[in-house]
């Protein structure tokens, strides 16, 4: 049997570099943990309690150094040791830790590295949270401007509103009476002007009955009764029946609701109906086909208005561009459905002519 030899213990020095590099490796590990745990902290902190995780962070990295106490410093300013971001030599903050005056004062190279990208972590927690801050005071600062531009459209439509319906009553009450008096006089006037050919007085009296006509149809787009009171549904059909007594070939899809819109919408979407109309009876080319689409809002489900038609459409420069400003008529239907919290769909079909969408503010379900 072969005799075993018994192993030499290890010289003295191995041990001690072994018990040097084993202590190097803890060394190593320790700052690994310090800047994995400050880098989760920041990170999961809020802006509300940045400020005093800073304060911990300076505490711990104090503690690491093996000095007592530190305090953090927000702002531009202060005493310490500044803090500042990756690429930016603007102080965030400063950081004074009793009895170090600075970063030579730490012997070991790892341990100026590792207190190098400490504070860098914190720089980066600061600037993070200052650029969010910048950016939240942005966003709500445009969101008010937003909410005040709403609320001056909204103004200047009803201000608009109102004034279209004292126009139409002053036209009613003022030159719609005494066109439809002038029709009734010249109608009646044949044993009191003798002298007036019976085909001429036929022909005033026409005229005059064609003007009290053409004052009712504007006294009706300025405001009309029938949106007043039987609601928009009514009212999408009389433009309706309106284009098909001029050869236009139009079908009407109205899914309703039980409850009439508010007012403020009703009128919206009237008003975006009469532009829409009024374009096809000016780009279409003649009568051609017209598809009416209205659908109320539901529950979890949002309404809108759409206008179809087949016809020429407008000419190619009129077609919506992003600031192309080149049809204000578009531009108002915009501007009338955002103030009131909804959009406008404006293109070209496929089969020609133009698609209007409008769509209402959608109604969250319950």
């Amino acid at each position: 049997m072969r005799q075993q030899v018994p192993s030499s213990p290890p010289p003295l020095e191995t041990v001690a570099e072994l018990r040097e590099l084993y202590r190097a490796a803890e060394a190593r590990a320790a700052r690994m943990r310090l800047l994995s745990s400050v880098a989760k902290t920041l990170s999961e902190a809020s802006p509300e309690a940045l400020s005093e995780v800073l304060d911990q962070c300076a505490e711990k990295l104090a503690f690491f150094l093996g000095y007592r106490s530190a305090r953090f410093t927000p702002g531009g300013e202060g005493s310490g040791i500044a803090i500042r971001a990756v690429g930016n030599e603007e102080p965030l903050g400063f950081i004074a830790i009793e009895g170090l005056a600075g970063e030579r004062d730490i012997r070991d190279e790892e341990d100026r590295e590792t207190f190098r990208l400490y504070l860098e972590l914190m720089g980066a927690a600061i600037d993070r949270n200052r650029r969010d801050g910048e950016r939240q005071r942005l966003v709500e600062t445009l969101l008010d401007r937003e909410k005040r531009l709403e609320m001056l459209v909204e103004r200047m439509f009803s201000a608009q509103e109102s004034e279209r319906l004292r126009v139409s009553q002053e036209l009613h009450d003022g030159v719609a009476q005494t066109a439809t008096a002038l029709a009734r006089l010249i109608e009646g006037s044949g044993s009191e002007a003798p002298d007036l050919p019976a085909a001429e007085r036929a022909r005033l009296a026409e005229i005059a009955r064609g003007l009290v006509r053409e004052l009712r149809a504007v006294i009706g787009g300025l405001r009309p009764t029938l949106l007043d009171d039987l609601g928009l549904e009514a009212a999408i059909r009389a433009l309706a029946d309106g284009l098909e007594d001029e050869g236009y070939k139009v079908s009407v899809s109205l899914t309703g609701s039980a409850d009439r819109l508010p007012r403020i919408l009703e009128t919206a979407l009237f008003r975006v109906a009469q532009e829409a109309i009024a374009n096809i009876r000016k780009h279409a080319g003649g009568p051609c086909a017209v598809g009416l689409e209205l659908a109320l809002p539901k529950e979890g489900r949002s309404g809108f208005l759409r206008i179809a038609d087949t016809g020429r459409g407008p000419p190619g420069d009129c077609l919506p561009q992003e600031d192309s400003g080149k049809h204000i008529g578009i531009g108002v239907m915009s501007e009338r459905m955002t103030a009131v919290g909804g959009s406008l769909d404006w293109r070209a079909g496929e089969r020609g002519g133009v698609i209007v969408t409008a769509y209402l503010p959608e109604v969250p379900a319950p």
